[in-house]
Formats: structure tokens, C-alpha cells, sequence
């Protein structure tokens, strides 16, 4: 570990538990987190702290992101308006292995109303410890930059 953040992470007002909760849960694991926001549960807009992580990842500030909202949907689409970002949705291992394997997501995007934490941390670690399958994948990966 360089010193440098490896994984940025935001939240709207609906996230702000399950965030501080993930930011915990990954230090505890060495990794070296910047958050990004909120801290408060006083009502926000989810594209303003979305924006924030995505900017980061694209401009390869940081290699990986994590946004939380209510549902995931929101942050999930204003991420993947930024070239380079490959954010998605998840809800399960499967499409937590899957995100990572076959579209190397570099941001995760949670639903907090949607998942308990412990089953949160559980889909970030399969995330992070799932490795990007390349090959067949990857030529499809360039079609979305072009």
C-alpha cells in the first residue's frame, strides 16, 4: 500500500449507515478508503456525491469506487456517464461475480434498503476478490469506449 486511496465511497442521505459501516469493514482489511460523502442523514442529491466518485475513478485518481443510495439505481446511472466507468448494480454473489468476471466493474453500486450489512460486506469482499476474466470479455469492454 502506497499511501494512495484504493477505493473511494459515497452515499446519499439513505446510505450515509451502510457507508460508514463499509468504510470500517475495508479498513479493517488494509485498504486505504476516501470518503467522499455524506456523513449526515440530512437529505441530499445522490448525482452530486455519484459524481464525486465516478470523476475519481475515471480520472484514475482511484482504481475502485463503492456508491450507496436507497436502491443503487440512481448512482449506478449517473456513474456510467463517465468514460472508463463501469458501474453496477448488485444484488446478489452471482451478480457481484459477474459485474467483476465478465465487465470488470471498477465501482460497486449498493442499494441500502435493499441489503443488510453483513450481507453488504459480503458482496464487496466477493467484488474485490473476484478477478476480471479478460479475453472474450475484454474486446467487448473497447466496444463501450468507442
Amino acid at each position: 500500500m502506497d499511501g494512495k486511496p484504493d477505493i473511494a465511497i459515497a452515499s446519499d442521505h439513505t446510505g450515509v449507515d451502510l457507508k460508514l459501516h463499509l468504510v470500517k469493514f475495508l479498513l479493517k482489511r488494509g485498504h486505504n478508503v476516501t470518503d467522499m460523502g455524506v456523513r449526515r442523514k440530512t437529505k441530499v442529491d445522490y448525482p452530486d456525491y455519484a459524481k464525486k466518485v465516478a470523476r475519481a475513478v475515471a480520472d484514475e485518481e482511484v482504481p475502485l469506487g463503492i456508491l450507496i443510495c436507497g436502491s443503487g439505481i440512481g448512482m449506478s446511472i449517473v456513474a456510467n456517464r463517465y468514460r472508463g466507468v463501469r458501474a453496477a448494480l448488485v444484488h446478489d454473489h452471482y451478480t457481484t461475480r459477474m459485474a467483476k468476471a465478465h465487465n470488470n466493474a471498477n465501482i460497486l453500486c449498493l442499494g441500502a434498503r435493499m441489503l443488510a450489512k453483513e450481507y453488504a460486506e459480503e458482496l464487496v469482499e466477493t467484488w474485490l476478490s473476484t478477478e476480471f476474466e479478460g479475453a472474450r470479455h475484454q474486446h467487448r469492454l473497447d466496444k463501450i469506449d468507442d
